[in-house]
């Protein structure tokens, strides 16, 4: 592939076919999990390593795979996969993963992995399938990221509150209070919250696209007899 055609990937995953945003795939730990900063990020991290370890195994295999198992082959990689980051998460994370809960083993049923594995990774070469995996992997991490920073913020008017469950006892002054005697906006932490926010999110990515969408296109040509009229 040639550089530009990496590019386009990149760009694909990140924002313009962005697993929440446009694919509006993934919505259940989206929506459930995001209530603050740590939270997102790491399922985030979680599902983004999942996305690459899938893509890469399945472009791996695509040559040996027959057509008519391929679904269910997938499936048991992702699965594969999916427990394996449990069990260390379990082990070296435990508090967070108790946070997370069932969200962590749903992973192997968030549509956007399988549908990158069967959409690109079964018909791509290993890289190809790797970049595609980490830029899918970091839109959708990034969605997560910002959804959590806004609930975080309006919930708690806090910012990487418990940082140290992802990050260790390092992270243990990494909080900021935002907002000072903040008693907390109720909505900004229920499901309700968080797809008004997700809703927010979308529209100004659409927003953002049309302006850039107006800027590519040229400006209308004005004929003589136009100019001559106006004069």
């Amino acid at each position: 592939m040639a550089q530009n055609e990496y590019s386009a990937i990149a760009q694909q995953g990140l924002w313009k076919n962005n697993p929440a945003l446009v694919q509006i795939l993934g919505l259940c730990p989206l929506l459930a999990v995001t209530s603050t900063v740590i939270n997102g990020l790491a399922l985030g991290l979680a599902t983004m390593l999942t996305l690459v370890l899938s893509n890469v195994t399945v472009s791996l295999i695509r040559n040996f795979v027959s057509p008519e198992i391929r679904i269910p082959v997938f499936v048991l990689v992702i699965a594969s996969i999916v427990t394996v980051i449990e069990l260390a998460m379990h082990a070296y994370f435990h508090e967070l993963y108790l946070i997370l809960g069932i969200f962590i083993p749903l992973i192997v049923t968030n549509c956007a992995i399988i549908a990158r594995a069967e959409a690109f990774a079964s018909k791509n070469p290993v890289f190809p399938a790797f970049l595609d995996g980490l830029m899918m992997g970091l839109g959708f991490a990034a969605v997560l990221v910002v959804l959590g920073s806004m609930r975080e913020v309006l919930g708690q008017g806090t910012l990487f509150a418990n940082a140290h469950l992802l990050l260790g006892d390092i992270a243990l002054g990494f909080e900021i209070t935002v907002i000072e005697d903040y008693r907390g906006f109720l909505l900004a932490v229920l499901p309700p919250g968080a797809f008004i926010g997700l809703g927010i999110l979308i529209a100004l990515k659409n927003v953002i696209d049309s302006r850039l969408e107006k800027r590519r296109q040229p400006a209308p040509l004005i004929s003589t007899e136009a100019k001559a009229t106006a004069a």
